[in-house]
């Protein structure tokens, strides 16, 4: 396996001057995912402020930025990270001057708070119990997370926190707008 860390790396940049992912492998610092099990859910919000708590105490938070919900499931590939975190950092989901969303998160110099949540990949189809069949267990889950994270960090340096992962945790944010947006990684949506 290449140890190389993905930071060594050169970074691109799109013809807007975003910055991209560098795509080279599925080693991303000390977090190694598995390319098949790397799709995934995420709940985006835009928030004036959010926070993370466990046993009361307040482990993370952030001001206004993105508070994303992350899940994994057991099947796809790599990219489906790279995909996401590149269209995480890049919407432009914040308001201009005009009011219109129009800035991504770098133009408000904003701050991501990501916290693992399997419950995204719930099945609800029969009977009232979920059933979380299709969510990556821990052990396939945690790298995934782990490198997600990294990706993030890498595009918003100093401006990412994250929630403990598996942890029983508190969230509490102030939805701004309220803008929520879901994606799915392997329906590119």
């Amino acid at each position: 396996m290449n140890t190389t860390t993905w930071r060594q790396k050169k970074t691109n940049e799109n013809s807007i001057g975003k910055k991209m992912i560098p795509t080279f492998g599925a080693y991303y610092g000390t977090a190694v995912c598995r390319p098949e099990v790397c799709t995934m859910r995420v709940v985006i919000q835009r928030v004036k402020e959010a926070s993370v708590s466990i046993a009361g105490q307040t482990t993370a938070q952030i001001g206004p930025g993105l508070l994303v919900l992350a899940g994994f499931e057991a099947d796809d590939r790599q990219e489906d990270l790279e995909w996401t975190a590149h269209k995480i950092f890049n919407m432009r989901i914040f308001s201009d001057d005009e009011g219109k969303m129009n800035r991504a998160l770098s133009d408000v110099n904003g701050e991501i708070l990501v916290v693992s949540q399997f419950t995204l990949f719930a099945q609800t189809k029969h009977g009232n119990r979920p059933s979380f069949i299709r969510a990556a267990e821990p052990a396939h889950s945690k790298p995934c997370y782990e490198a997600f994270t990294e990706m993030l960090r890498w595009m918003n340096p100093g401006g990412v926190q994250t929630g403990t992962f598996s942890a029983n945790m508190q969230v509490a944010l102030v939805n701004d707008g309220p803008v929520t947006i879901t994606m799915d990684s392997k329906a590119r949506e």
